[in-house]
């Protein structure tokens, strides 16, 4: 988009780069449009970040990192305290701007923001508990300490279906454990980051700490391949996050979370009402553009066309609506026309293969304008189908009956991914038999929150390497350190 055509529109320029400790500019290079994705109109212009403002974010972060690594814990605790009272004052502006951008309900927005304000929380109390450890020697007069140090400079890049959380799991704990970051939003939802880096500017963060830079691909491409980069945090797809390694530039610490087909299996001894409800939840949720919705669904064939009924009747009562307009609307929009279209594939795919449609399979009639899909059910699906294998990323489930739980269990751990299953089952031997041997990197039973902020979160096989929340989310960002002393004593 030129300067002139910008000066043509109402929408507002965004605060896109936030370098060394303040807002950047205009520059003059290429710009993008924030569109609502629920009325199709341009909210805001967002300037994209080339190579020099990602060598400027990055080297403001070099600079300023031995000053925040040395600057204690219980400072940069007070510091992550601090942002988080202000995210959380902020919380309905914040959660605005991410239902504009992003599509969901405003209710869930604001949400969503509570919960950054808890993730800086949890940091700040981890950061004052990073434990070193002795070791004994062998040799007299010697001892040996196993220091954690902050890896240095971490490149962030987060996705536009959770632009606070997603983010704020970055931050929180790079922060914590020392580091000093660069982060990159999603070229679809920069406003929510911007309102996040403001309240990390007001709450007294040093300059250069945390930076923020606008952009899309080809900045994202710019700042993992930055050769002063010790670590990168990436959140997405797994075709990007396989570009990331091939192309990072030299060895450099790698987490990655890339999603999955995650299955739910409804065992013989299930609650089936409780079943219905978490299937109706987490598969739609967010209009299924989640790295843990619920993909593929597999029964008990006597429990089967009971449950295909019943989630049917529960999935035609979900409320879609412009989430600004219904802040408690069930769901908005999606982001994007293209999850739209993989939608529609993903949905024309099982339908010419043979699956039967429960409820709706199209976009909504009273709704013309904007990114919106009817909430999907599709049974009788079998493993060839897309929906079945692939990750939708959208409001769409497929559903198929089973015969026994060990081929239920087969299947579900039959796919490349590993991020998340679940399962519903009363039967305590069918409960420790699903726990145990369904190979994902978390497993819910009798609920469908997978993650929580205390425990560990990440994916097996080509869903991801590393983890995010908890401890072991703090622990990426650190290095060991094994000291040897000679003192003779």
């Amino acid at each position: 988009m030129s300067k002139a055509q910008r000066q043509e529109t109402a929408a507002v320029p965004a605060k896109a780069h936030y370098i060394d400790g303040g807002w950047v500019a205009d520059q003059g290079g290429a710009w993008r449009e924030v569109v609502n994705p629920a009325t199709g109109q341009t909210i805001a212009q967002m300037p994209i970040a080339g190579a020099a403002e990602v060598d400027r974010a990055v080297v403001a972060a070099r600079r300023a990192f031995p000053a925040w690594r040395d600057l204690g814990a219980q400072r940069r605790a007070d510091l992550l305290r601090a942002a988080g009272r202000l995210v959380a004052e902020r919380r309905d502006a914040i959660g605005r701007a991410m239902t504009s951008e992003q599509g969901k309900p405003l209710n869930e927005a604001v949400g969503e923001v509570d919960k950054l304000a808890k993730t800086f929380a949890f940091y700040a109390e981890e950061a004052v508990r990073i434990h070193g450890s002795t070791i004994p020697n062998d040799e007299a007069g010697f001892a040996s300490v196993v220091e954690k140090e902050p890896i240095g400079v971490a490149a962030a890049i987060a996705p536009w279906n959770y632009p606070a959380e997603l983010i704020g799991w970055k931050l929180g704990a790079g922060l914590a454990a020392g580091c000093t970051l660069v982060v990159k939003p999603s070229e679809w939802t920069p406003l929510t980051a911007v309102g996040i880096f403001e309240c990390l500017h007001d709450a007294g963060l040093p300059p250069g700490v945390a930076n923020l830079i606008g952009g899309d691909g080809g900045t994202g491409q710019a700042l993992v391949s930055h050769p002063d980069i010790d670590k990168i945090a990436f959140t997405g797809s797994q075709a990007v996050g396989e570009q990331i390694f091939r192309t990072m530039g030299g060895i450099k610490s790698v987490s990655l979370e890339l999603g999955g087909t995650c299955p739910l299996i409804v065992a013989p001894s299930a609650d089936l009402s409780a079943a219905v409800k978490g299937a109706a939840r987490r598969g739609f949720r967010n209009m299924g553009q989640v790295c843990i919705a619920i993909n593929r669904i597999y029964v008990h064939r006597p429990l089967y066309a009971r449950f295909v009924e019943e989630l049917v009747a529960a999935v035609r009562k979900l409320r879609i609506d412009d989430g600004l307009a219904d802040p408690a609307a069930d769901l908005g929009p999606m982001t994007n026309a293209e999850g739209l279209a993989k939608v529609e594939a993903h949905v024309r795919d099982a339908l010419e293969k043979g699956a039967k449609l429960g409820c709706g399979g199209g976009r909504p009639a009273d709704r013309p304008i904007g990114h919106f899909y009817e909430p999907t059910v599709l049974s009788d699906c079998t493993p060839e189908m897309l929906v079945m294998h692939a990750e939708t990323f959208g409001p769409v489930v497929g559903v198929a009956p089973y015969d026994n739980l060990d081929e239920a269990i087969a299947s579900a751990n039959d796919s490349p991914y590993g991020l998340a299953a679940y399962a519903y089952a009363r039967d305590v031997g069918e409960i420790f038999a699903l726990s145990r041997r369904l190979s994902f990197g978390s497993v819910a039973i009798n609920n469908v929150d997978a993650g929580t902020i205390n425990a560990p979160y990440g994916g097996r096989r080509k869903s991801g390497i590393g983890y995010e929340h908890g401890r072991e989310g703090l622990e990426g960002y650190l290095v060991l350190k094994h000291v040897r002393i000679r003192h003779g004593g």
